[in-house]
């Protein structure tokens, strides 16, 4: 339900969604229009975009989003046996 998306999130999903359309650095970006910390609001992202909320939302970005952020834990997963095998 779109009800349960607070404005943040909204915000945060609505940034991201725009911001291949935007020049400049995303970090200040995130600083001045969110007031928050890029870290914050990737960690808010990654837990956004695994909530039903955020993909009735946006299905295309939650859907890459969390296609990237698979492929990524992937990328650790490999890594890590690489180190222990």
């Amino acid at each position: 339900m779109l009800g349960d998306l607070t404005d943040r999130d909204r915000a945060i999903l609505t940034l991201e969604a725009a911001w291949p359309r935007h020049g400049g650095m995303k970090e200040e970006t995130i600083r001045t229009q969110l007031g928050m910390s890029p870290a914050r609001y990737y960690q808010l992202l990654g837990r956004l975009i695994e909530t039903e909320q955020a993909l009735e939302f946006d299905p295309l970005l939650v859907r890459r989003l969390r296609r990237l952020a698979d492929a990524r834990a992937a990328q650790r997963v490999s890594r890590m046996r690489g180190f222990v095998g």
